[in-house]
């Protein structure tokens, strides 16, 4: 069988990104072999790269693998044309060819123009409007019959993402694991970001929210005060959480307990046990969390802080809630699209001590937004990697610590 042959373009900050060295790897790794057709290097920082690469496989089916497999490092066909459409056959069903996304900036061509796909977010299609001059992310529920849906791999181009000039906690933007990394540079780089972001936020600026999806070991491990100190001060603006976290800092303000153990003397209570359940009784006898605070039932914590503060709350609960709070999200796709509706406008999360809202929120997330995954287990920042958020930063520490670590960075005296 003779050998089949394909010509890619790599354009932009290819090698201080190390982007070319990555393609022509993977190329060699998957059984391919190459010639650099044309290599044109920037002589600045500023001013782009350029690579022609002649791409050869045994098969088609390897080119196609090989194509595949490069197109998330921005490696585009030469021969361009227009991406392929297809409407989908029914609601909820795309069309079997459908192209899936991944979270890097992406763009298709239509009518001979590159166009931006709005709403980016991995493991979902592309649906293009009726006039064929627009293109979004949109997830196979929202799917509609008869919408166009982007098919193939052909007029889809993938914009990789670069090192920033400054050094940065997220410069390399690559996940690394290790419970024996030291933590005290990313925290400063962490907290510095956060602090332009406020800043920025104050003066009206896009993109500059700092959303936290958090889980209820923050309470357990002794992180309350610090973050509700973070979000009275205005470094977080959005959070993501189950219906645990929210139990358990009210449990800690009406009974100075979480999940049954005084925080003040760190062993169980009597019947102590039944408290996060008594908690959920009282405020959704109230009605809701935000009318507890105003009736000032609730006047202390998480919570509180997130209803004076204003901050956007987003309940997403699991199989196993007790009860569950008011304004809980019980429907899982409708907690998705919640989710999703408030990830506009972020510039920062950090995912800290919960497994099932730390990949939840790193699916939903552009690349384009710097992540932080703080847990004690190695094995959810190692998890949220595998699942393709390569730029999220993985600290393994207790959430307390991170937390307080943090808060003390920004000017809390705790």
């Amino acid at each position: 069988m003779s050998n089949v042959q394909e010509t890619v373009v790599l354009h932009g900050h290819i090698i201080d990104s190390l982007i070319l060295a990555k393609v022509l790897d993977t190329i060699l790794m998957l059984g391919g072999t190459f010639d650099l057709e044309e290599v044109r290097i920037g002589k600045t920082r500023e001013e782009p790269s350029r690579a022609k690469i002649l791409i050869t496989a045994p098969s088609a089916n390897l080119l196609t693998e090989i194509l595949q497999a490069i197109q998330p490092h921005g490696a585009a066909v030469e021969r361009e044309s227009d991406c392929t459409l297809e409407p989908a056959p029914a609601d909820g069903i795309l069309p079997e060819t459908f192209y899936a996304t991944t979270h890097l900036p992406t763009q298709v061509r239509l009518r001979g123009v590159w166009v931006d796909v709005e709403a980016i977010e991995m493991d979902v299609a592309i649906r293009v409007d009726a006039d064929r001059t627009r293109a979004r992310a949109i997830p196979m529920a929202d799917v509609k019959k008869g919408d166009l849906i982007v098919t193939g791999r052909e007029g889809v181009r993938i914009i990789p993402l670069v090192r920033p000039k400054e050094r940065d906690v997220f410069g390399f933007m690559e996940s690394q694991v290790s419970a024996e990394r030291p933590h005290g540079h990313i925290i400063r780089d962490v907290a510095r970001r956060m602090e332009a972001l406020r800043e920025g936020m104050r003066n009206g600026r896009e993109g500059c929210k700092v959303l936290l999806a958090g889980g209820p070991a923050i309470i357990h491990a002794g992180g309350r005060d610090a973050l509700t100190w973070l979000i009275e001060s205005g470094f977080i603006h959005v959070l993501f959480c189950g219906n645990a976290l929210p139990a358990h800092d009210m449990e800690a303000h009406l009974f100075g307990t979480t999940l049954g153990y005084a925080l003040s003397a760190g062993r169980a209570v009597p019947h102590g046990h039944e408290h996060h359940l008594r908690t959920i009784n009282r405020i959704r006898a109230i009605g809701s969390i935000k009318a507890a605070v105003e009736s000032g039932v609730i006047t202390s914590g998480i919570m509180a802080a997130c209803v004076r503060q204003g901050v956007q709350v987003v309940m997403a609960g699991t199989i196993r809630d007790d009860g569950p709070l008011p304004g809980v999200i019980t429907d899982s796709v409708v907690a998705q699209a919640a989710m999703r509706a408030a990830i506009p406008g972020v510039g920062l999360a950090l995912l800290v001590a919960s497994t099932l809202h730390a990949v939840a929120t790193g699916n939903l997330l552009p690349a384009t937004v710097p992540t932080v995954c703080v847990d004690v287990n190695p094995a959810v920042p190692t998890k949220l990697a595998d699942r393709g958020s390569f730029q999220a930063v993985g600290l393994v520490m207790d959430a307390a610590s991170f937390l307080r670590e943090l808060a003390r960075e920004l000017g809390w005296k705790g």
